[in-house]
């Protein structure tokens, strides 16, 4: 059949004129040696995302397809590391458009990735999705010494939550490399984590209160019902004095429904004794740290 018979559309084009059509990203050199696509075919329908690296036009790509792309360029040698290995791991509050960093020995790294030479041991390395990632604890030991301290914490406590990973074993790892850049915080971030975190605001409002002198706040706080089993969680807070800080996101407001519920869960948490401060998108912090200062106050103090 004439390509030019096929239609405007490039995907339909693509499937009703040229069964060889390939999903997801590949190697372009490998499609035209095997045959599946010709130069054509190849020039046509997809796009150069990296060097011999082509994907579908007009596709967004995710994540994971990122973290193919990056590996397939490195000759299938690379180990994701980092953030993009925290997301392949189950982490989430991760974009689509993260720099992949990927574990090998290349300086000159095209846009949207950054190569490391790291020592990785055998033992740091495992399979997700199909590609070759840093086990969650060896992504935690490098996310504990990049980067700010707050979105080190912020991306721990996603992949804790995601993982379960023990700062113990975290901490074991690290002796095995005691050269390496940033090992010396690594036990101070660590120390902040918490799997409790459902969000990352959640995590910097936690951070927020430890860093004024706050004794650190317990996390997902059961509420017990009248038959003695949770009925609400409390995001975080101190249950000797009973004061509870939650940040409320945009669907708290946005959501009749979710609204709805929420008015009678604050009655039922006040009815047990509870002070809640609620934390909105665009309080300041001097507001915060005010009205949680009055309630603990209000309760003898910490």
């Amino acid at each position: 059949m004439d390509d030019a018979a096929c239609g405007w559309n490039q995907r339909e084009l693509a499937e009703k004129c040229h069964p060889s059509f390939m999903e997801g990203v590949f190697l372009g050199s490998e499609a035209l040696a095997s045959g599946a696509l010709t130069r054509y075919q190849l020039r046509t329908f997809y796009r150069r995302v990296l060097p011999d690296v082509y994907a579908p036009k007009r596709t967004e790509l995710t994540l994971q397809q990122r973290a193919t792309m990056a590996w397939l360029w490195s000759h299938r040698e690379g180990v994701i590391s980092g953030v993009a290995a925290s997301a392949l791991l189950g982490a989430r509050w991760v974009d689509d458009d993260v720099v992949i960093e990927l574990n090998w020995p290349n300086h000159r790294a095209p846009p949207g990735v950054r190569t490391r030479n790291d020592t990785l041991l055998d033992d740091e390395v495992m399979t997700a999705h199909g590609l070759p990632v840093t086990t969650p604890e060896r992504t935690a030991f490098d996310l504990a010494r990049r980067g700010s301290v707050r979105e080190a914490v912020q991306r721990l406590d996603a992949l804790a939550r995601a993982t379960d990973f023990k700062t113990e074993d975290v901490r074991l790892l690290a002796q095995g490399h005691p050269h390496v850049r940033g090992l010396r915080r690594v036990d101070r971030v660590l120390d902040l984590v918490d799997a409790g975190a459902e969000s990352p605001r959640e995590s910097w409002l936690r951070m927020m209160l430890i860093s004024e002198g706050y004794r650190r706040p317990a996390t997902q706080i059961p509420v017990l019902g009248a038959d003695g089993y949770p009925r609400y969680y409390l995001d975080m807070g101190w249950e000797d004095i009973l004061v509870a800080v939650e940040y409320d996101g945009e669907h708290h407001r946005d959501d009749q429904e979710v609204y709805r519920k929420d008015i009678g869960r604050l009655e039922y948490i006040a009815s047990a004794g509870w002070i809640v401060i609620r934390v909105v998108k665009g309080d300041r912090r001097f507001q915060i740290l005010k009205r949680v200062e009055r309630a603990v106050r209000s309760r003898g103090g910490l």
